[in-house]
């Protein structure tokens, strides 16, 4: 029997959380999985337009998709606002009377499902199918009285949707997060109203580069390097009184370092207090990215490098970032060590206690390394 999946949802955006579930879905029932954006959601109010919504669904099967999924967009073209799934089942039923119709949906859908439009039709039509997510309780009443399957898939990831319209995750096949960035979608207008447009695109800039270095050096989840990355600046140009007062309140023991440093501290505090980031490997990577310091962790010394090289910063850094690249940790100390000899010429390397400890730890293994060569 030939067998169809049904794969609805809002896709605000995809990401490669849906992928991986449908994908798995696909082999679990050896079926083909069809995408069905919704038009406009009952319960939700999504971040982006149906057509931004459906064109990243288009670039992430492009990038990342597979010979069993393809998109249906049937209920972005109806003209009544909100469109009820069980219209698009009825029709499917009719057009595939002999297919096996599973219908799968994300686990915070399952405990709305009594409220749906016609529910008892639709799971008396369709084997309804859910992927479960760890922090989500399912009511055991609604699976047993509608009749659900769970797909029994922990590879999901921690990805959601409104993780990435919130910045806390970038989990999204990279074409998808760049047509985020061109069409000012979901964290870009925030992160762009803290900087004007060249600090701005720096910001973007950096966040690339950081990203790139730590996939092509396997950082752990990876996505964490771009949002400090696109986050690192967001201090750089909050007005004075503002920057002194969050000095005073959060970092009075660094409120006596020179007024150019303080933006790694108040971006760091701008990162948790108004993007609610809590990873402390991002926000240490933001609060100490300008200075440096002693025993720095994978994450800082790659936002610390790539804001130093990144492409728009008006030099040829081509072959730092390769360094980085190949080896984050070999790259950085090379960057130590070319931004020791710009910092000499203006007398800034030991503005700061961080600083001069970050040198003075960084550029000695630097040295001993070349030593090491040289025998």
């Amino acid at each position: 029997m030939e067998k169809l999946i049904l794969f609805g949802g809002t896709f605000d955006p995809v990401h490669r959380g849906h992928l991986r579930i449908a994908r798995e879905a696909s082999l679990r029932y050896n079926a083909d999985v069809v995408f069905l954006p919704n038009k406009t959601p009952r319960w939700k109010t999504p971040g982006a337009s149906a057509e931004d919504r459906l064109a990243m669904l288009r670039l992430a099967l492009e990038e990342d998709g597979s010979p069993s999924f393809r998109i249906d967009d049937r209920e972005l073209k109806r003209p009544e606002e909100v469109s009820y799934s069980i219209d698009t089942i009825r029709e499917y039923r009719k057009k595939y009377p002999r297919y096996k119709l599973y219908f799968l949906m994300g686990a915070d859908e399952v405990n709305l499902f009594p409220k749906w439009k016609d529910a008892e039709e639709i799971a008396n039509t369709v084997h309804l199918i859910y992927s479960g997510r760890p922090k989500e309780a399912i009511d055991p009443e609604i699976v047993k009285t509608y009749h659900f399957e769970s797909l029994e898939f922990n590879g999901s990831g921690e990805v959601s949707s409104s993780s990435v319209r919130t910045l806390h995750s970038v989990d999204v096949p990279s074409k998808v997060l760049t047509y985020i960035e061109e069409h000012q979608l979901y964290f870009i207008p925030k992160v762009h109203s803290y900087l004007k447009d060249k600090r701005f695109h720096h910001s973007l800039s950096v966040a690339h580069v950081a990203y790139a270095i730590a996939i092509t050096n396997h950082i752990s989840d990876p996505g964490r390097a771009y949002i400090a990355g696109v986050l690192h600046d967001i201090g750089k140009e909050l007005p004075p009184e503002k920057s002194s007062a969050i000095m005073k309140e959060a970092y009075p023991e660094y409120v006596d370092y020179p007024a150019f440093s303080w933006h790694q501290f108040t971006g760091a505090y701008l990162a948790e207090h108004d993007f609610a980031i809590t990873d402390k490997s991002i926000l240490d990577a933001i609060e100490y990215h300008c200075t440096g310091k002693a025993h720095m962790a994978p994450l800082l010394k790659i936002i610390f490098a790539a804001d130093k090289i990144e492409p728009t910063r008006g030099y040829d850094s081509s072959a730092l970032i390769k360094a980085c690249l190949k080896d984050y940790y070999v790259g950085f100390l090379k960057v130590i060590q070319e931004n020791a000899k710009f910092l000499d010429a203006k007398g800034g390397k030991d503005s700061t206690e961080l600083s001069r400890e970050c040198y003075e730890e960084y550029l000695s293994q630097e040295k001993a390394k070349k030593r090491k060569k040289e025998k």
